[in-house]
């Protein structure tokens, strides 16, 4: 059998505020929107900058309380996690997908000077 690998690990800016919802089981759920730059030299020699926007889950544990402090706009983190592709269908009846990066760890990153 051969083994196969999903992980991703991505460091950027929240574009907003964490957001948290918690269901009637108790358990919550934080939705990070993460921006990642990539940045190169085109043909004219002008640089361009690509900006990536991920949409980030994360089952939220004890330990992520004082973490939630600290989610806000501007804040740079570090994301481990696998992607997830879902699929659900609209209010016109459209199969629509999402894919997302389901958190294992987020942590605040340090600024490199």
């Amino acid at each position: 059998m051969e083994t196969t690998i999903n992980k991703v690990e991505i460091q950027g800016f929240l574009g907003r505020d964490a957001e948290e919802r918690t269901f009637d089981s108790g358990r919550s759920l934080i939705t990070l929107n993460v921006a990642t730059n990539e940045s190169y030299k085109n043909a004219k020699g002008e640089w361009i900058t690509n900006t990536t926007w991920h949409t980030v889950t994360h089952w939220r544990t004890k330990k992520d309380e004082a973490l939630m402090e600290s989610l806000k706009k501007g804040a740079l983190v570090s994301v481990v996690g696998k992607l997830n592709t879902r699929k659900y269908t609209d209010k016109q009846g459209q199969d629509r997908y999402i894919t997302e990066v389901v958190a294992q760890k987020v942590e605040l990153a340090q600024v490199e000077a």
